[in-house]
C-alpha cells in the first residue's frame, strides 16, 4: 500500500513456468497488497508453480483466450479486490519488477494516472537483446502513433503498464480487441478520455523463455496498429 492506495499486481500468463519464480521474487512485497495471475490455458506448468510459490490469486482461462482476453480478465479481478493502483507486469521476466514502487508513487502522488515503463528511454533495449528487426518496427510505429494521436510517447508497445484505478473505471477496455493490439487500443482511449501518460525508464531483456510474437504475429500488429491510429485521428477530426 502506497500513501494509502492499494496496489494489485496482475500478470497475464502464458507458458511462464520457467520465467515465473524470477519474476515473483523482485516483485516488492512492502507495498504490494495483492498479486494477480491469469493463466491463459498455457501447456506448460504456469498454475502449478504460481501455487507453489504461494500466490494465492491464481485463475486460468478454460481456453486460449488471447493477451488482450487476459488482461481483460486480470483487470476485472484487481478491481473486485479493490484496487486503487493496478500495475499489469509480464511474468516472462523481460521486465524487472524492482520498478514497481517507482511507477506507483508517480500514480499515488497524483503525478500521473498512467505509467509506462519504456524500454526505449535510456537507449538500452538493444543491448538487452531486442531484435533489431523489433527496434526498427518499434520506432516506426511510435512515429506514426506520435503524428496521428498528436502525442509525444517514446514507445506505445511495452507490457509494462500502471494504471489508477479511475483509468479502468473509465476506459470500456472489453469493447476491445483480445489480442495483442488491445494495448495500442487502450492507450489511445486513454488520451481520448483525458488522462495523462508518464513513463520512466526500463531495462529489458530478450532472451530464449521470454514470451515473444512470432514475424506473422508482428506483421498483424503492426497493421492493427496502423488501424488503431488512424481511426483515432478520424474520431478526433470528426468530432473536432
Amino acid at each position: 500500500m502506497i500513501a494509502g492506495q492499494r496496489v494489485v499486481v496482475v500478470m497475464p500468463a502464458y507458458n511462464a513456468a520457467s520465467t515465473l519464480a524470477r519474476t515473483v521474487a523482485e516483485i516488492p512485497r512492502d507495498i504490494v497488497d495483492d498479486i494477480v495471475l491469469v493463466d491463459d490455458r498455457s501447456s506448460d506448468d504456469t498454475v502449478a508453480v504460481a501455487t507453489s510459490l504461494g500466490l494465492t490469486h491464481v485463475l486460468q482461462h478454460e481456453q486460449n483466450r488471447g493477451y488482450g482476453a487476459n488482461q481483460k480478465t486480470c483487470y476485472d479481478y484487481a478491481l473486485g479486490l479493490g484496487a486503487d493502483i493496478i500495475i499489469m507486469l509480464h511474468p516472462d521476466y523481460q521486465y524487472t519488477p524492482l520498478l514497481i514502487p517507482s511507477m506507483a508513487y508517480m500514480i499515488a502522488q497524483g503525478l500521473y494516472p498512467v505509467v509506462l515503463g519504456s524500454r526505449i528511454l535510456g537507449g538500452d533495449c538493444l543491448k538487452g537483446g531486442m531484435p533489431r528487426y523489433k527496434y526498427v518496427a518499434n520506432r516506426f510505429l511510435t512515429f506514426f502513433e506520435n503524428l496521428f494521436l498528436g502525442e509525444k510517447l517514446s514507445e506505445y508497445h511495452t507490457g509494462y503498464r500502471a494504471y489508477a484505478r479511475q483509468v479502468l473505471e473509465s476506459i470500456p477496455y472489453h469493447d476491445n480487441s483480445d489480442d495483442f493490439v488491445f494495448d495500442n487500443q487502450f492507450l489511445a482511449q486513454c488520451f481520448g478520455h483525458g488522462f495523462r501518460i508518464g513513463e520512466v525508464s526500463c531495462p529489458t531483456k530478450y532472451f530464449k523463455e521470454a514470451s515473444s510474437i512470432n514475424f506473422s504475429r508482428s506483421v498483424k500488429y503492426g497493421l492493427g496498429v496502423l488501424g488503431v491510429s488512424l481511426a483515432y485521428r478520424f474520431l478526433r477530426r470528426y468530432r473536432g
